[in-house]
């Protein structure tokens, strides 16, 4: 199988609930986010730049992550991503959603009983 044949797109809305997810545990800057959500996941989920950024500016305008400048520990400068109070209720309310839908998705790929 060829890399592209491996790829695998999350469902949509997924990539913002991880995002969320991962700014529960603490405030980080973008390449910090992408790296801790492929480590969670034992290195099965790898965020790229060109969706890790637009998704980040979706929770921005929503108002369910906040962002400032700082300084990384390599003396770059960076902007921090922290969650916001309605940012922790939207993410409750996905995880509540996810796990419908994987609970769905999980009757269907049930075996048919002879």
């Amino acid at each position: 199988m060829s890399k592209n044949e491996n790829r695998r797109d999350l469902l949509p809305g997924t990539l913002e609930m991880l995002i969320l997810q991962t700014l529960c545990r603490s405030a980080l800057h973008g390449y910090a986010i992408a790296q801790d959500i492929q480590q969670a996941s034992g290195d099965l989920l790898q965020i790229e730049e060109g969706s890790l950024y637009p998704a980040l500016q979706r929770l921005l305008r929503e108002e369910w992550v906040s962002a400032e400048w700082g300084i990384s520990a390599r003396n770059r400068r960076v902007r921090t991503y922290r969650l916001t109070p309605s940012g922790r209720k939207q993410l409750k309310h996905e995880v509540t959603t996810f796990g419908r839908l994987l609970e769905g998705i999980a009757r269907v790929m049930r075996p048919l009983e002879s």
